[in-house]
């Protein structure tokens, strides 16, 4: 048996560290590549944050250059329109809108080949008409030479004027005098809604006050023209700032920006490199330390191993005592529980035994008296003689008096001695039947009459249950029963108690005994609270119980299904919750050979 466990412990192990290290190298390699993956996602996202934080800067930057030169452009408007507008471009504006544009405006746009709303050719020319009739009206000179002048060696390149129609009254940019911008977002949002409006683009040729120029970022801005003096909108300006250094700067800056981002990158891959090289190092004097603890644990688990095959033989021959010690201990804590009831039997058959002998003491010694009265009586009657007889006669009387007063009821000293008898009987009863109970005296298998079993575990029971729970003792013929007296007793006075405590308040238990062929029947009734479902299949579990800690130790029912399995017999249990509990114990009057072994 030794060879065998040694052997299959050494196969089972052996097989059991080979699938342990395969998988921790497996798992190595597995976190080395998810250490690389990781390391690889951490650059990528490192570069991917310093790259959008390099376009978000610029981005931003060109915002805040826009949002500037926006307010700028507001600010020279309102310049621009408080020299000019009200003396040149107000009575100018007022001969253009004269011209009737109508007819250009009624010519339908036409959708290209890109499905987009484009001008027709023919609506172009007109609006183009249009313009040349504007050039050619009073003043128009002049009001260009103006413009010309006031805005030479400035960062704006183009100036634009519309009416409330849309129609570029004024261009510096000839050429596109009469266009129709009513449709274009910018100039509708500063002469609807009064909001300017700017955007930064790029031009590779652009005609400026200073001529042609080419490759410029340019900021055009549509803003509204207030009526001087009031907040009335009259007109559209459109400027055109030049921003190109602006814009370069901004460029240079992100462009730093990338190459600090860049270099960052760089030492980030080296350090992730040096890392990983790192982890790998790591991995591998793990595996190595990993694989020495293995042989190092085999080892001791051998010696572990060997060691228990060699006490399994002992802990297997020691196992029967100590299930014999379990049930004696759960026994005694039975015997324990009874301690209560009976000291509380005992105490009151003790109590009136002394009280009855105290007081036929106390009638022994009123006795004495009267014995003196008599010795006084002969004398007094060998001296009546002569003139004496008088006096003696009268003492006689007064003795007499005396042993009258000092008088002792002889017949209730013998009844109270004979209730003192009578409590020493039921002491003597109690003690019978805790050694009854116990059978401390007797062999352990044994011919028994289960009935008296019964009987004297139900009277010690009493002891204890509560007394507004009647038991009743219902008992048939039996035969006797080849058994162990003293573990059954413990299994009744079990299943009893457990009825007992079932039961809140007052209530019945009956005990039942029966005799069907070769096999007896005992049942333990009750009217308690019944078992719930979730806990009925537990109940036989050892170390299982519902009762509060401290209160119970879940041995009771194991070890009495324990012992009435080794009788060979069988305990089985019915239930309602609400209703009662009835465990039945079934035994065969003849035992197997194997229970006198266990016993």
């Amino acid at each position: 048996m030794q060879f065998r466990l040694v052997r299959y412990f050494t196969l089972a192990s052996l097989g059991m560290f080979a699938l342990v290290a395969l998988s921790l190298i497996y798992f190595e390699r597995q976190q080395g590549n998810f250490f690389r993956q990781t390391g690889d996602e951490q650059r990528t996202f490192f570069g991917e944050v310093q790259q959008s934080f390099a376009k978000q800067q610029e981005e931003s930057a060109r915002r805040d250059l826009l949002t500037i030169h926006e307010s700028g452009n507001v600010n020279l408007t309102r310049l621009f329109a408080n020299a000019l507008w009200e003396k040149d471009f107000a009575p100018f504006v007022a001969q253009v809108q004269a011209i009737d544009v109508d007819g250009c405006q009624a010519i339908a746009d036409i959708t290209d080949d890109q499905g987009k709303k484009a001008v027709p050719p023919e609506k172009k020319a007109c609006f183009a008409d249009i313009g040349k009739r504007i050039t050619t009206l009073p003043g128009f000179k002049a009001i260009d030479a103006k413009v010309f002048d006031s805005m030479k060696k400035s960062t704006v390149f183009k100036i634009k004027v519309f009416d409330l129609r849309g129609i570029t009254v004024y261009s510096s940019e000839h050429a596109q005098m009469g266009e129709d911008k009513s449709t274009n977002e910018g100039w509708r949002s500063a002469a609807f809604d009064g909001v300017p409006k700017s955007e930064l683009t790029h031009r590779g040729k652009f005609s400026a006050f200073e001529g042609v120029v080419e490759n410029r970022d340019l900021i055009s801005s549509y803003l509204p023209v207030l009526d001087p003096g009031s907040s009335r909108i009259v007109g559209v300006f459109e400027v055109y700032s030049d921003v190109t250094p602006f814009l370069k700067q901004i460029q240079q800056t992100s462009a730093q920006i990338r190459a600090t981002a860049a270099g960052n990158q760089q030492k980030l891959e080296a350090a992730g490199a040096e890392n990983q090289a790192a982890v790998d190092a790591t991995s591998h004097r793990q595996l190595a330390t990993i694989a020495a603890l293995l042989a190092l644990l085999f080892g001791a688990l051998l010696v572990i191993v060997t060691r228990a095959d060699r006490i399994i033989q002992q802990q297997e021959a020691d196992r029967a005592q100590v299930h014999q010690q379990l049930a004696q201990s759960e026994k005694m804590a039975s015997l324990g529980q009874m301690v209560a009831g009976v000291a509380h039997q005992l105490n009151t058959p003790l109590a009136f035994s002394q009280n009855n002998i105290l007081m036929v003491k106390d009638a022994l010694q009123s006795m004495e008296l009267p014995m003196k009265v008599a010795g006084r009586l002969s004398s007094i009657l060998e001296d009546v003689e002569g003139d004496k007889v008088t006096i003696k006669v009268s003492q006689l009387k007064a003795n007499l008096d005396k042993l009258q007063d000092g008088n002792v009821d002889v017949a209730m000293l013998q009844e109270m001695l004979k209730d003192v008898l009578g409590g020493i009987d039921q002491m003597s009863e109690l003690v019978v039947n805790l050694r009854d109970f116990t059978r401390l005296d007797r062999a352990a298998t044994t011919n028994a009459d289960l009935n008296k079993s019964l009987h004297t575990v139900a009277y010690i029971a009493q002891t204890v249950i509560p007394k507004n729970i009647e038991l009743i003792e219902e008992y048939g013929e039996l035969p006797e029963v080849e058994c162990n007296p003293s573990q059954l007793n413990q299994v009744f006075l079990n299943l009893i108690n457990n009825a007992a405590q079932a039961i809140e308040g007052p209530g019945r238990i009956r005990v039942r005994s029966s005799a069907a062929g070769d096999k007896v029947r005992i049942e333990v009734q009750d009217n308690g609270r019944g078992i719930p479902d979730h806990v009925l299949p537990n109940i036989f579990d050892l170390y299982y119980t519902t009762k509060p800690a401290g209160e119970g130790t879940g041995l009771g029912l194991a070890i009495a299904r324990n012992i009435v399995t080794e009788h060979g017999g069988d305990i089985s249990v019915s239930t309602r919750v609400g209703v009662g509990t009835t465990f039945t114990v079934t035994l065969p009057v003849r035992q197997q050979p194997p229970l006198a072994k266990a016993a």
